[in-house]
């Protein structure tokens, strides 16, 4: 049996977000996301789905063109093929990510 900690080994970029690989089984990854407040807009479209909830913090995202105010314990599902864009995000924000290939 295999455990861990997401608070662990956390620490905030300088700049950007850090991207944490916690589990990847046949077509599951789970990613773990500490955001930093100096991060750039980048678009993202990807082709798999995605369903993030914000574990720390807030942050405002663009999906398809709509703005959502997240706070901690908020999830969105992102179905694939679907523009969303990270436009502000509070420092030290922490998101967990489900992606389904």
């Amino acid at each position: 049996m295999r455990t861990g900690n997401l608070m662990v080994d956390a620490e905030v970029p300088a700049q950007g977000e850090r991207f944490d690989t916690l589990l990847s089984h046949r077509n599951l990854v789970v990613e773990r996301i500490v955001s930093s407040a100096d991060t750039t807009p980048v678009e993202y479209l990807q082709s798999q789905d995605e369903w993030v909830v914000l574990l720390t913090g807030s942050a405002m995202l663009e999906l398809a063109g709509e703005v959502l105010e997240l706070h901690a314990g908020d999830s969105v599902f992102i179905p694939s093929g679907t523009p969303h864009t990270v436009r502000r995000v509070s420092h030290g924000a922490q998101w967990l990510a489900v992606h389904l290939h």
